[in-house]
């Protein structure tokens, strides 16, 4: 199965736009740490790649980079003019994560906001991305300074929110969803993971509740593209670098992942379709009349 391309479809992009060849900017987030982003995104970038689709992964979780080892790289990027940086790329998609600039992986990143600022600028504007139909970036947990960043320098197609079902996830992913739209940036969807887990007699058990993916597609006015049920599977391919989409693409479990993939990029294109692609409406230019970003007290 194949799904319908990007051709003649893109986000807004400026004459500052750090991303000029990147058609949608997709940023995959949550409010709460421990949900299981960085699976979702790497299986949803593999998914969009085997549906056809040029597609790179950035790692914007400064301090905690997991996608080096989910996609099993090491290596340096290296720059062959001395002004761009090559993407490392494996499975046909395009990678960049502050892992792979580290002397040990086991050594912590100790930066303060600026430094973390300009290293995603960096990452955007010096890698050599070339042309994509789609950018996903990994974002750190929380509603702190990546999202921010992020949505003063790019214009973004949207956001996917992931969350587990259970109060305690959904009590803080709202919060996302809030940033979310007082930053104008689109919510495309939501994922639930670790929906639920079938043992070996066929018997469905929620082992966190149930409901909680609902309750934020609700709440976002987004639809839920899919329940990603507990699987083994996941964590033992994630481990070895190789996600469970490229692993076993025929498999239940990858087939949950093509199927969001495939709502992502019908959400993508019926807002593409629908004219509903407006720029943010921060400036972005420095100057006296930028927008203040609201802080609620």
């Amino acid at each position: 199965m194949s799904a319908p391309t990007t051709e003649g479809t893109s986000r807004p992009i400026t004459a500052e736009d750090p991303l000029p060849n990147v058609k949608h900017v997709v940023l995959v987030m949550s409010g709460k740490g421990g949900v299981g982003k960085s699976t979702v995104a790497t299986n949803l970038t593999l998914a969009l790649a085997r549906r056809g689709n040029k597609v790179g992964l950035l790692d914007a979780d400064i301090y905690g980079p997991s996608i080096p080892t989910m996609l099993g790289v090491s290596g340096r990027p290296v720059s062959a003019d001395g002004k761009s940086i090559e993407p490392l790329e494996r499975f046909g998609v395009k990678l960049m994560s502050i892992g792979f600039l580290l002397e040990d992986g086991k050594s912590a990143v100790i930066w303060r906001g600026p430094m973390l600022h300009g290293a995603l600028q960096q990452f955007m504007k010096d890698v050599s991305w070339g042309a994509l139909d789609y950018l996903v970036m990994d974002l750190p947990p929380g509603t702190g300074d990546v999202a921010l960043t992020l949505s003063q320098r790019v214009a973004i197609t949207g956001a996917v929110i992931v969350t587990t079902p259970q109060q305690v996830a959904t009590d803080d992913v709202f919060k996302s969803v809030s940033m979310c739209e007082k930053v104008n940036i689109p919510i495309l969807g939501v994922v639930e993971n670790m929906s639920f887990f079938v043992d070996p007699a066929g018997i469905r058990h929620e082992l966190f509740g149930k409901g909680g993916g609902a309750a934020i597609a609700e709440f976002a006015k987004a639809p839920l593209f899919g329940q990603v049920p507990i699987d083994t599977t996941v964590r033992e391919w994630g481990d070895k670098g190789t996600p469970v989409v490229q692993a076993t693409p025929d498999s239940s479990i990858a087939q949950t992942f093509l199927a969001i993939a495939d709502r992502l990029n019908e959400v993508v294109l019926a807002k593409a379709g629908a004219g509903d692609g407006a720029a943010p409406l921060i400036d972005r230019s420095g100057g006296q009349g930028r927008r203040k970003l609201p802080v609620t007290q």
